[in-house]
């Protein structure tokens, strides 16, 4: 196959490997995040747990990509906000979807801090920082493709 016909330049190949990647990254920073919860209660086994329904709902970090571009510049607090922000709004939106037919993973009803039961305000500087390490982790992504189609021109 001819390097200029990889699929790194198909926008859907590109799309999907980045699904994965936030998909796989979100589970992973659940499971580990709820092991850290195991470790405040002495459980000293840290046994993290996630959600098949999960891996979609970290996975749609890839939709952000054209605003990580588009934001690349801005200051990091105005990112991590934006960025936070329509995560917030995602966990809401899928919270109440999967709800509605008793399949969600989540009840944060015990936090008063809850909204709706599917949100934690408290969670707030945890879904900031999620969200410029999606950035770091897509750009970065972007930065080794681009690379790849300079060599792939430099070396036929």
């Amino acid at each position: 196959m001819c390097r200029h016909n990889s699929p790194i330049h198909n926008p859907v190949h590109n799309f999907i490997h980045n699904f994965l990647l936030c998909g796989l990254a979100g589970w992973c920073l659940e499971i580990t995040f709820t092991a850290m919860n195991s470790l405040r209660r002495r459980n000293l086994r840290l046994t993290g747990t996630t959600s098949l329904w999960m891996f979609p709902i970290y996975g749609c970090a890839a939709f952000l990509d054209p605003l990580f571009k588009l934001m690349r510049k801005r200051p990091v607090f105005l990112r991590g906000i934006t960025y936070m922000t329509l995560i917030f709004s995602v966990e809401f939106l899928s919270g109440r979807f999967l709800r509605r037919r008793k399949l969600c993973p989540w009840d944060y009803g015990k936090s008063r801090y809850h909204i709706g039961r599917v949100i934690r305000l408290d969670y707030a500087p945890l879904w900031f920082s999620a969200g410029l390490l999606f950035e770091h982790m897509l750009c970065r992504t972007q930065l080794q493709d681009e690379t790849l189609r300079i060599s792939s021109r430099t070396n036929p």
